[in-house]
């Protein structure tokens, strides 16, 4: 067995076949995925991330955190009830709603999104945060979703992310504000050949040789440590591995792949890394090697240790939330074509703001933090 196959293992085959039943349920999920996005941004977006953010940020982001984990709940619902895709959790139960640093593996272009099947059951989907590439910004519709979230889009170049990472997380240093934030240290999507180049540079460079992920680049990880490690609860140190086929993101929109999704949680209390960066890029580096031996005792057992940590989703939970959004996104589409012209311009201006907006990477200051700068600079001057 294999933690992640190759799209060639099991002779290509996924674990169902993609049946015309599959092929038609899975349009209408994406069809139905798309449409509530789009309406859930253009009407609730311009509310939270303009008419909320001007007078504060705290409420601003408590209610993002609320609207639109309404919607994001829908993809654990679709996951685990619709796709019927076993999700198994082991290691530690953490606590629920803990301001945290999270940090995985990754294998696959979907890896991220099985994180919000954990943080729905600790009560965080709205407040998981995500480091990625700037590239997935520019996806339509989502990339607004992306940036009415606040995730931060990089370039993986660390002289030109630097500064813009660490402008970030100074925003997100309210203890008040739950916040988990997910990064990747690996940097990219695990692959044979990347695997192959990165134990080279292991061997030529005097790091350790890992088979089941790749060196950890510790630079982002060690800044956003930096930043927020006065208002972190912990660290989360999640291991994924797949039976027997890496999903790719159509594979979970047919329900083709995967038959069984493991997550292992391991949680770190933040006092315990260390504050210097050498040396907490050594503990990172550790960590890696541990999840890396983690990985193969997977393939040797087919299971993590400490299976059972997390019960299943509720059912009529989940029917609630979708019967939910639908209705909402039913209103907001009749409002849109069938009454006043009115809201036909809102729809038009909101999108030309959330494009704008994501495009240039612009957040609102509230008015007062904006009057005080101002002023504060007029002292300056004098």
């Amino acid at each position: 067995m294999e933690v992640c196959g190759p799209p060639s293992s099991n002779n290509g085959s996924k674990h169902r076949p993609l049946t015309p039943f599959r092929f038609i349920r899975g349009l209408i999920c994406l069809v139905v995925f798309l449409s509530t996005a789009f309406m859930f941004l253009v009407y609730f977006g311009p509310v939270v991330s303009v008419m909320l953010r001007v007078f504060s940020i705290h409420y601003s982001r408590k209610a993002t955190s609320f609207l639109f984990a309404l919607w994001l709940s829908l993809w654990p619902f679709l996951f685990e009830k619709i796709n019927e895709t076993k999700v198994v959790f082991s290691g530690e139960t953490v606590p629920a709603k803990e301001r945290v640093l999270l940090i995985a593996n990754h294998r696959t272009e979907v890896d991220w999104m099985y994180l919000w099947d954990l943080a729905l059951r600790k009560g965080c989907l709205g407040c998981i945060k995500y480091i990625l590439k700037s590239s997935l910004m520019k996806l339509p519709i989502l990339g607004w979703g992306f940036h009415i979230l606040e995730f931060i889009s990089v370039e993986r170049k660390w002289e030109v992310d630097e500064p813009i990472m660490r402008k970030m997380l100074s925003t997100f240093t309210d203890p008040r504000d739950p916040l988990w934030l997910a990064v990747f240290p690996e940097g990219t999507d695990f692959t044979e050949q990347k695997c192959k180049k990165s134990q080279k540079f292991a061997a030529e460079n005097g790091f350790p040789i890992l088979k089941n992920v790749l060196l950890p680049k510790t630079k982002g990880f060690c800044a956003c440590l930096e930043a927020l490690r006065g208002s972190f609860d912990a660290v989360y140190d999640v291991t994924i591995a797949y039976k027997n086929q890496c999903p790719f993101f159509l594979d979970n929109v047919f329900g083709v792949d995967p038959s069984e999704v493991h997550i292992h949680v391991r949680r770190i209390p933040v006092e315990e890394i260390p504050a210097s960066e050498s040396e907490a890029s050594a503990w990172l580096m550790e960590t890696f090697q541990l999840k890396d031996q983690l990985l193969s005792d997977f393939v040797a057992r087919g299971h993590f240790p400490h299976q059972g940590t997390e019960g299943e989703l509720s059912t009529l939970k989940g029917l609630v939330n979708f019967i939910v959004v639908i209705a909402l996104t039913g209103i907001f589409t009749f409002v849109t074509f069938f009454s006043s012209k009115w809201f036909k311009i809102y729809i038009g201006l909101a999108g030309a703001y959330l494009a704008s907006a994501t495009y240039f990477n612009v957040q609102l200051v509230p008015l007062l933090s904006f009057v005080k700068a101002m002023l504060d600079c007029k002292k300056t001057k004098k």
